[in-house]
């Protein structure tokens, strides 16, 4: 058998919640050390998964329910995939700070900015860890 076959059957014991549970922004900005950078009167927000992605046209085919949206492409293409998705949180990693016409884009359309020094990786799993799902899973709770 395999290595790869191996890794896909075996059972990996872990301490990671999967039951899945809604964060507000305000602990996944606290859960990513991040910085707000438009939208705090929104911090207060449920959301329901995740999704990580620098490719726009996969976060269109997959965004599902009220998720955070974790990126290191920093241009309006982001903002406006967001409002055609209802996505009410972007968060940047990888310590990308997007410019002010893609904050103001953001302010404009009530959706909230948090830029994290933690990378894709990182962000992605301490949300998993946390009991965030990724929204593709979130049909399945």
């Amino acid at each position: 058998m395999s290595k790869l076959n191996l890794c896909k059957t075996e059972k990996v014991a872990s301490n990671i919640n999967l039951g899945g549970k809604k964060l507000k922004t305000r602990e996944i900005c606290k859960l990513l050390n991040a910085k707000v950078l438009a939208g705090e009167h929104l911090l207060d927000n449920d959301i329901e998964s995740a999704f990580g992605s620098d490719l726009m046209s996969d976060v269109l085919t997959f965004a599902n329910g009220r998720m955070a949206l974790l990126t290191g492409l920093n241009n309006p293409q982001v903002i406006r995939t967001a409002e055609m998705s209802d996505i009410p949180l972007i968060i940047f990693v990888r310590g990308r700070t997007p410019s002010e016409e893609v904050v103001k884009m953001a302010s404009e359309r009530d959706i909230c900015i948090l830029a994290t020094e933690f990378i894709m990786y990182e962000a992605c799993g301490t949300l998993y860890k946390a009991g965030l799902l990724p929204c593709t899973r979130l049909s399945n709770v």
